[in-house]
């Protein structure tokens, strides 16, 4: 039998079976914390990019060791670790969810950007709470396939031409980059990685290294060894000079780069999720009249909004903090007037500290119940739509709670309930949707 440490270890092997054991041991032999308030429901993995290279199993088992109550995951283009990770919930008893998140483009805000910074019309977007992966041969599994192969495509474009620029530490996609990857889904940081690898075995010589990043990194050559010893910061500025915009590798997106907005939330109704925008800071033209962009997004059939709340309060300048934290206020208060539940997390996509406290502080905690009841409304919709067929956006949702308020208030009370564990879930499923939903509604009516 292995040791604690070397079975956590296990719940990143890119080998699903061993995850799976591994995690059922944990499971089985392991003392949880009981549940706290705190969650976090905005969880990259490595299916996608993870900075610490968790699995899902191991986003979910960090998540409940540290006493979290929920927890989301949300990986770009894909929904490879939607299984593991609603598994893993049921085994840890952890409440869960799943979101997607891709880039889409909005024709009506082509002049200014958005949540993307220096991509006019281009903005970042998500489904939300999404109980299954489409069918084989349906409409829904073609588009996510179109998102897979989308995502390829557009990395395959931007290392041939890097590689055309710096042919002295060229790669190769399949051999160089897929094989940081569990099911052959890279980003731009797995990407970045493979040209920080290549340029350590083209340039053995320290010296050397100095002298070909330097000039690429805007650096001093003396300032360029500590860059190298700090990973996360030298992945980031090569990132910045190969991929992002201004890089040797960038081209400008437009709207035939990402899926339209439109097309986008009506495949995620389609799957029976909850298309979400995802707003960035405030600060962007698009996104300065908060009101008039939630209106053109809901318009486009969007029922929720995912904040990244570190990026409005956890700031060094206190101009830039006042700014940000007033335009976090603006925005939280303008879906509380719309009724649109709030989604919140970290990401986990860099490197440091991947937890912190989201309803703590002198700021956070005045929007504590805004959070809460997004959480919940997203575990809700995650219950109610693999046990009761019932998804927030669904055909009984908008029969039986027509008032939008009511049907944040019943989802999010389904949410609220104690996770499901292996048993109780299987419980529900051989009661069938009809019962189940009867079941949970009690059960929320109750507690």
């Amino acid at each position: 039998m292995m040791d604690t440490a070397s079975l956590i270890a296990s719940l990143s092997a890119f080998d699903a079976n061993a995850r799976r054991a591994a995690l059922t041991q944990i499971a089985q032999s392991s003392k949880f914390p009981s549940p706290g308030s705190d969650f976090n429901m905005h969880c990259h993995s490595f299916f996608s990019y993870n900075a610490e290279g968790w699995s899902p199993s191991r986003v979910a088992y960090e998540c409940r060791s540290r006493g979290l109550c929920a927890s989301a995951l949300c990986d770009f283009d894909v929904l490879d670790g939607l299984e593991e990770f609603l598994d893993a919930g049921r085994l840890l008893a952890l409440r869960t969810a799943v979101h997607l998140e891709t880039r889409a483009y909005v024709r009506e805000l082509a002049a200014v950007d958005i949540s993307s910074p220096g991509e006019p019309g281009v903005t970042y977007i998500m489904g939300g709470g999404f109980t299954a992966i489409p069918a084989a041969g349906t409409a829904q599994a073609q588009t996510l396939a179109q998102l897979r192969q989308g995502a390829q495509d557009r990395n395959l474009a931007l290392i041939a031409r890097v590689n055309a620029t710096l042919p002295e530490i060229a790669i190769d996609y399949a051999r160089d980059v897929l094989p940081l990857t569990p099911k052959g889904v890279a980003t731009e940081r797995h990407i970045v990685r493979a040209y920080c690898t290549q340029a350590r075995k083209a340039f053995g010589d320290a010296d050397a290294r100095a002298a070909f990043w330097a000039p690429l990194l805007k650096c001093e050559k003396t300032a360029y060894p500590a860059i190298e010893a700090n990973v996360p910061k030298m992945e980031d500025l090569v990132r910045n000079a190969l991929a992002k915009r201004g890089g040797i590798g960038y081209i400008q997106p437009d709207e035939k780069t990402f899926p339209l907005a439109d097309a986008f939330t009506a495949w995620v109704r389609a799957c029976g999720a909850i298309p979400t925008i995802a707003w960035l800071d405030g600060t962007s033209g698009g996104e300065a009249k908060c009101g008039d962009l939630l209106d053109l997004m809901t318009d486009k059939g969007c029922a929720a909004l995912n904040i990244i709340p570190d990026r409005n309060w956890n700031l060094k300048k206190p101009e830039e903090a006042r700014l940000k934290q007033a335009k976090l206020d603006e925005v939280v208060k303008a879906c509380v007037k719309r009724d649109l539940p709030i989604n919140i997390g970290t990401e986990m996509n860099k490197g440091g500290l991947p937890f912190v406290d989201l309803l703590s502080g002198p700021v956070l905690k005045n929007y504590a119940a805004e959070f809460t009841q997004g959480m919940r409304i997203m575990v809700g919709q995650t219950v109610l739509g693999i046990y009761a067929h019932a998804p927030y956006l669904g055909e009984r949702a908008q029969a039986e709670f027509k008032d939008i308020k009511k049907r944040n208030a019943f989802y999010a009370s389904v949410g609220a309930l104690p996770a499901l564990t292996a048993a109780r879930a299987d419980a529900l499923l051989a009661a069938g949707s009809e019962k189940a939903f009867s079941t949970l509604a009690d059960a929320a009516r109750h507690a």
